[in-house]
């Protein structure tokens, strides 16, 4: 696809909106109401709803912008899904798999709750899925989840979000077409799946004729200082660079390799945790032009989105993210979901009712789940610069649609 300025791909995407997508789905899918509204719904029992997030440590930030999703929803639809009222009940998923683990534990065991959603590391959804499919209560992942957890077939385990390989995917056939040269790759030793991300670019990059400028650089998780790593790509010839961090990494790298002062025409890429979300606000003007691959970007023009950045902007103060996106979804996911549910509603048949859902009216655009319980939806490629007087996050063109 040919590079777009701004208008010309919004007026895009607002055509491609109203359009279906075409892959295998879940069989069991049915085409549901799109416009249905929980508050028309005849109310019935209360229904209690666990989210895992975190709510201490270096991810907090990330909770807060999942909690943050999952909330508007609620509010949104008066403290309701499927016309029940809900009692939220949040346990902390901390920094490490075994906390999240734990966290599982205590909403299942303790809480009895209905379905669970939430959860930020994707090494702690893995950790957590032999609890979950015991228990047999649908868990609603809205981050990215281990590319591992797809070759176990989980039955009661959804993500609104995406696996963790697809961002490189998305992005490598782009990087291969506008990068004149080699490209340096460099991400962080990580259990939450960068791996997987990295791997992945290098095989589709290499595939459609990419050259990669030397071997792969990666630091240990909790780096902070990555002199070394920027000093060794920029004298290796690489016209460009292919980046995986997130968190506290991705602003300190980003702000460490704006000091390097690379030549005007090198390339920063990389999957959009790069700049998402927080991350941008504190890294300032030092992330501008860096192109990212992502499932949203909150420029999208479309009837659901506009709503949901009005909505979010003015309870929250801020333009919302990925996460905070893929959680308002999972609230979705869960409202029709329970709609659709017998009256004599429990954690095996809402289940089911998830896998008869028909496609989810979103802010990224329409998706579907497929038959391995995650989206089928379209990627995006952001640049980060000026969207009025803000920098953002801005979409530059359709990379493809997976899942």
């Amino acid at each position: 696809m040919s590079h777009l300025n701004r208008r010309q791909a919004l007026r895009l995407f607002a055509a491609a909106g109203a359009a279906g997508m075409a892959a295998p789905l879940l069989s069991a899918c049915s085409s549901s109401d799109d416009s249905t509204d929980s508050t028309a719904v005849p109310s019935g029992p209360p229904i209690k709803i666990g989210m895992i997030v975190p709510q201490t440590g270096v991810f907090k930030d990330f909770g807060n912008e999942l909690d943050n999703g999952f909330s508007l929803y609620l509010q949104q639809h008066e403290g309701k899904l499927g016309g029940r009222q809900v009692t939220l009940v949040k346990a902390d998923e901390g920094e490490t798999a075994d906390s999240g683990k734990a966290a599982a534990n205590k909403l299942i065991k303790d809480e009895k709750v209905l379905a669970i959603t939430g959860v930020a590391n994707p090494a702690a959804m893995l950790a957590m899925r032999e609890d979950i499919e015991n228990a047999k209560i649908p868990l609603i992942g809205s981050n990215a989840s281990p590319k591992a957890l797809q070759t176990l077939g989980p039955k009661y385990i959804w993500r609104t979000s995406f696996v963790s390989d697809e961002p490189g995917t998305a992005i490598a056939r782009w990087a291969a077409g506008n990068v004149d040269g080699g490209l340096a790759i460099c991400g962080q030793t990580d259990p939450a799946g960068s791996d997987e991300d990295v791997a992945s670019f290098v095989e589709t990059y290499k595939s459609v004729g990419g050259q990669i400028a030397g071997q792969a650089r990666t630091v240990a998780y909790g780096t902070k200082d990555f002199t070394a790593m920027l000093n060794a790509v920029k004298t290796s010839g690489a016209k460009g660079m292919y980046a995986l961090f997130n968190g506290a990494a991705a602003i300190e790298f980003v702000k460490q390799y704006r000091n390097m002062h690379f030549p005007a025409d090198f390339k920063l890429l990389g999957t959009g945790s790069l700049t998402e979300g927080y991350v941008l606000k504190q890294q300032g003007d030092a992330a501008r032009d860096i192109y990212t691959a992502l499932n949203y970007s909150p420029d999208l023009d479309n009837v659901a989105n506009r709503r949901f950045i009005a909505d979010y902007q003015k309870a929250f103060g801020s333009v919302p993210s990925t996460f905070a996106m893929s959680s308002f979804d999972a609230a979705a996911v869960l409202d029709k979901a329970i709609t659709d549910a017998t009256k004599n509603l429990d954690s095996f048949q809402l289940n089911a009712a998830i896998g008869r859902l028909g496609q989810i009216d979103s802010p990224r655009g329409g998706w579907q789940f497929t038959q391995t319980r995650t989206p089928l939806q379209r990627w995006y490629l952001r640049q980060v610069r000026n969207d009025g007087a803000v920098l953002s996050n801005v979409l530059t063109a359709e990379l493809s649609t997976r899942g």
